[in-house]
């Protein structure tokens, strides 16, 4: 099975704690983001995993080569800024079968993300992991019916309250690429995502951060995996 991480960006948010090292390379306890990521996706049953790179690519090539923790690494480096779904639909080029995973470079995540599995049908495009979150104020919220098929995005609003964020982990089958514009760069979450009619959430209540401000890359080197 396949897996693409998004792992291109130039992190602006990190400052210079990502000037010299890609973001998916920063330690969290003893292990890289990367570490973590491919060990739950080999967990799910992955055993390829394609690194879709752009900024500072000779950097992440040179730690990690073609092999890592017994996976198989490939590549697919975009020459411009795609976009996060420019840049799915540039390596979505090196997968071969459906269904695969998709992860932001930059989130960590406490769950078996095999449970995702038995759950995709061959009719849906694809199911992203909504994790629960006791405050939605900074994050946009997902909204779904009772099936779980999502009906709505909304964007952040400044209420504190519970409520279901997409935690940047999706299963997807070969279906999703009907739904990309016709260009190179475009957003998954902005363009793609609010336009896909069979997308469903995959609710789970886990331990789950994104790295990509310094205060959460702060956090999660105290309290993640502990």
């Amino acid at each position: 099975m396949q897996a693409i991480i998004l792992c291109g960006g130039i992190s602006t948010r990190l400052g210079d704690i990502t000037k010299a090292i890609p973001k998916i390379l920063l330690q969290v306890g003893d292990r890289t983001v990367l570490d973590w990521q491919l060990h739950f996706l080999r967990e799910a049953g992955v055993d390829e995993v394609i690194l879709a790179s752009g900024h500072l690519h000779d950097i992440l090539y040179e730690a990690v080569g073609e092999n890592c923790g017994g996976m198989q690494i490939r590549y697919a480096k975009e020459e411009k800024k795609l976009g996060t779904g420019g840049a799915i639909q540039n390596a979505m080029q090196q997968i071969s079968a459906s269904p695969f995973f998709v992860l932001n470079g930059d989130v960590l995540l406490d769950f078996s993300v095999s449970k995702m599995l038995a759950c995709l049908r061959p009719e849906m495009d694809g199911m992203l992991i909504g994790v629960l979150v006791e405050d939605i104020s900074t994050y946009g919220e997902i909204i779904s019916d009772d099936q779980d098929k999502i009906t709505e995005f909304r964007e952040k609003q400044p209420i504190q309250r519970p409520g279901y964020i997409n935690a940047g982990v999706y299963l997807f089958n070969q279906s999703l690429a009907n739904y990309f514009p016709d260009r190179d760069e475009f957003s998954i979450e902005r363009e793609v995502f609010p336009y896909v009619r069979q997308l469903y959430a995959f609710k789970a209540e886990a331990d789950w951060i994104d790295i990509g401000v310094p205060e959460r890359l702060a956090y999660a080197r105290q309290h993640f995996g502990r």
